[in-house]
């Protein structure tokens, strides 16, 4: 999903220094999440969740859905994130 970001002006000038600075700024738990996403138990849980969408998304009705894979997937990364996050957060 992508989320656009609109900023009404209402005829002031932007205050492009801030944008700048802002842009410059990294979340290190997003960080730690794309790396976390890499390893293999993460890897395997994804594969599945894929696969079950690809599953889904090919019936016309079904009353099935991936949340226990989503489900899978958020747990092996977050089990992940949980032990690296904090390593670097100072």
């Amino acid at each position: 999903m992508v989320f656009e970001e609109k900023m009404i002006t209402n005829g002031e000038p932007e205050e492009e220094e801030e944008e700048e600075e802002e842009q410059d700024l990294v979340d290190p738990l997003e960080t730690v999440r794309e790396k976390c996403e890499q390893t293999e138990h993460c890897v395997h849980a994804r594969e599945r969740l894929e696969a079950c969408e690809t599953r889904v998304g090919s019936r016309s009705e079904t009353t099935e859905d991936c949340t226990e894979e989503l489900f899978d997937f958020l747990h092996a990364r977050d089990h992940c994130v949980a032990h690296k996050v904090f390593q670097s957060i100072k």
